[in-house]
């Protein structure tokens, strides 16, 4: 397939999870590819240009930017999809914690736009990775439903200030089966309980995969959404259209 034939895209957290079914896609679909991660570059595809970065760090982020315009010459895209999740309530959270999960999930992101919007390509697609935890609460998952209610902020911002020169969306992931779901589910009382009980409230009849989120990302990052901005694309499986009392339970 050629949709993003011309494309280049910087895309963090690249080495597993959604931001690798994202790298995947995006080379599939004709874009030249730099991801980055704190740590080694895995099996990513040699074509994969890959960088070692921290995105809570501001010096980090700015030779990030060197080596993307030095590999990819003018950015088209950029996918912020790094992050990480603590699974604590406020008063169990540290400023350790705090300062970890919002230097990734928030800062990193918004690193990130500030570096990138001035040297992106007219035209060009920010997609931000946020989650149906940032507009409805996981429990004891405080930090991390907050950062992600911040992305989703931040998305609206860069839509309305920089456009028509840069398009900004979010993606909100609802239950993409990855590690990330693994530890949510483990502070369950009964894990597989747990589990059980989220699969049969998805009307899809399935949780999610992380191919279903690169799918949105690569229409999202063409010019078929040339008039797609400001939005937060929620990508659940029906979980957050159905009732609390979901005839599926009884």
């Amino acid at each position: 397939m050629t949709r993003l034939l011309g494309k280049c895209a910087v895309v963090t957290g690249g080495r597993q999870g959604i931001g690798r079914a994202v790298v995947d896609r995006f080379l599939a679909d004709g874009a030249q590819v730099l991801a980055c991660g704190r740590g080694g570059r895995g099996d990513l595809p040699e074509a994969v240009h890959w960088v070692r970065t921290d995105v809570s760090s501001a010096p980090e982020v700015q030779a990030l930017l060197a080596e993307a315009q030095e590999k990819l010459g003018s950015v088209t895209t950029l996918v912020n999809n790094a992050g990480i999740q603590i699974e604590k309530p406020v008063t169990e959270t540290t400023d350790e914690d705090w300062d970890s999960l919002m230097g990734v999930n928030a800062k990193g992101v918004f690193q990130m736009c500030r570096a990138f919007i001035p040297v992106l390509a007219d035209g060009a697609s920010i997609i931000n990775i946020g989650s149906i935890s940032g507009n409805a609460a996981d429990p004891g998952m405080a930090l991390y439903n907050a950062s992600k209610a911040f992305v989703h902020g931040l998305t609206r911002s860069i839509a309305v200030d920089h456009g028509p020169a840069v398009r900004c969306n979010a993606i909100c992931p609802g239950w993409i089966m990855t590690d990330m779901a693994d530890a949510a589910f483990a502070v369950a009382d009964d894990p597989a309980v747990a589990e059980r009980d989220a699969l049969r409230r998805h009307p899809a009849g399935r949780m999610g995969r992380p191919a279903d989120i690169a799918a949105l990302a690569v229409w999202l990052a063409s010019d078929d959404a040339a008039f797609a901005t400001g939005q937060c694309y929620t990508v659940d499986g029906g979980l957050t259209a159905a009732s609390p009392l979901n005839p599926a339970l009884f």
